[in-house]
């Protein structure tokens, strides 16, 4: 882990250098240049003074990429070397951008490593003081408030299924509600089969039928005296996805333990935003359940009524994180919100349009989509809208049903799977609703920019600055 003080430490000084530094003999390496000049050090890769304890990173631009990159490799030469403090000396504009590289980049998920007893004493050696020059006390406490909720949601997504079924992640969200911290502040409901068929969510249910374990609607409350605006997130929580009986290949079905990646991003923010007291009314709305098979699975060719009264003619049951979904948007539309903003691993149509590391964010309402992009890429996370069309919309018709759960068409497939849930959007709601399908950024298989392998926690820092933008107005 990396702790970030405000004191300078009695460790290595950590020095950004670019190549304009060199050729200029900047101030900032005025106490080494001649030793950097005999190495011939071009400003790439890193150099230590032993002399003055000074680790000098080089560095293309300081642009968001390159300070990340930069800060990384710092990381790795400072814990390889068991250093336990740092000072940073930079421009107080990027402090934000270094405070979570560090904290994120440290981010180790070994929970199920045997240890080595010989390594038993050595923890410590990953725990580093970082100190910035000139940033605010106020900056770095909510740049580890948040780094720490997003480590919390990639720990969540990371957990396997044997552990994090449907009753260990709502489990999780009222245990979390119950903190001290969270006292008075926060409440808490757990809903399960029976309040989901009182309400009449015939669409979740049905994904949970094969299910050993119980479907929840969580909804988490978090409401200040003087909330400006109201806002409600909700998130696909599927523990465990095989596809149900449209079974995924092998190769698939691996990974879909970060299923569940929506409704924990969700639960992070939730968290984040009421730790921050933010003066905004915040309900967080998480479908948790998994898509099973069994005898008493949910079939192809199978109507649904879901929550709204609209009936879904079934032709493929991995497509079931939008059932869930359909539910829980039907749910969110009672608490009379401003905006509705659902997230969600949708669909792998949405990694083939945008790669990997973008998020598709969706919705009737241009401003609103271009405001969370916005947000996002302030939060260095990268979103892009999808544009909705009536001709795609089309092949979502059903000749039994009021709608299909998937389209007719392979192409488009997360711009159809958002114009379905958008068929359980009231009018009303229509300019007030974002989808964003995170199936790309949210587990990754290997390491990219402050993200290891595995869970990245991404749109959880996008959401917080989406909702502190909207009720600045």
């Amino acid at each position: 882990m990396v702790k970030l003080t405000n004191t300078k430490n009695e460790g290595v000084q950590l020095v950004l250098v670019t190549k304009t530094d060199i050729d200029n003999n900047a101030s900032n390496i005025a106490a080494d240049l001649e030793l950097l000049k005999a190495f011939n050090f071009k400003a790439k890769g890193n150099f230590f003074s032993q002399k003055n304890k000074i680790l000098y990173i080089g560095i293309k631009d300081f642009s968001v990429d390159s300070l990340e990159s930069a800060c990384l490799s710092a990381l790795n030469v400072l814990t390889e070397w068991k250093i336990e403090s740092a000072f940073i000396d930079i421009d107080d504009k990027f402090s934000a951008t270094i405070a979570y590289a560090f904290l994120l980049g440290s981010y180790k998920f070994d929970r199920f490593k045997s240890k080595d007893p010989k390594e038993s004493d050595s923890t410590d050696s990953r725990i580093l003081s970082i100190s910035i020059k000139n940033a605010s006390p106020s900056l770095l406490d909510e740049v580890s408030l948040v780094s720490k909720e997003v480590c919390f949601v990639r720990d969540l997504v990371n957990t396997p299924p044997n552990i994090a079924n449907s009753t260990y992640l709502a489990y999780v969200a009222r245990d979390k509600s119950l903190e001290k911290e969270f006292k008075d502040k926060v409440t808490c409901n757990l809903y399960d089969n029976d309040f989901l068929e009182s309400q009449k969510m015939g669409a979740f249910l049905a994904v949970n039928q094969a299910s050993n374990f119980p479907a929840y609607l969580v909804h988490l409350v978090y409401k200040p005296k003087k909330a400006k605006k109201k806002v409600v997130l909700v998130g696909k929580g599927l523990v465990y996805d095989t596809g149900g009986l449209s079974l995924k290949p092998a190769d698939y079905m691996t990974t879909m333990k970060a299923d569940k990646a929506g409704a924990c991003t969700v639960l992070g923010a939730f968290f984040a935003i009421a730790k921050l007291e933010l003066d905004v009314e915040l309900h967080a709305i998480m479908g948790i359940t998994d898509n099973a098979i069994g005898k008493n699975a949910y079939r192809p060719d199978d109507v649904l009524v879901s929550r709204e009264g609209k009936t879904i003619e079934v032709k493929n049951t991995d497509a079931e994180g939008r059932l869930v979904l359909a539910d829980c948007l039907s749910y969110a539309q009672d608490l009379g919100a401003d905006v509705i903003l659902d997230f969600a691993t949708l669909t792998g149509a949405c990694v083939v349009a945008l790669g990997e590391y973008t998020s598709g964010v969706m919705g009737f309402n241009d401003e609103l989509k271009d405001s969370f992009v916005k947000a996002s890429l302030e939060a260095n996370e990268l979103a892009h809208t999808l544009p909705f069309n009536p001709h795609l919309k089309k092949l979502l018709e059903s000749k039994i049903a009021d709608v299909s759960n998937i389209s007719s068409s392979r192409y488009g497939g997360a711009i159809t799977a958002g114009l379905f849930l958008s068929e359980f959007i009231r009018e009303e709601y229509k300019e007030k609703w974002v989808h964003v399908d995170i199936a790309g950024p949210a587990y990754v298989e290997k390491t990219w920019s402050v993200n290891p392998s595995g869970a990245s926690g991404i749109a959880l820092r996008s959401i917080v600055h989406f909702v502190k933008n909207y009720i600045k107005g």
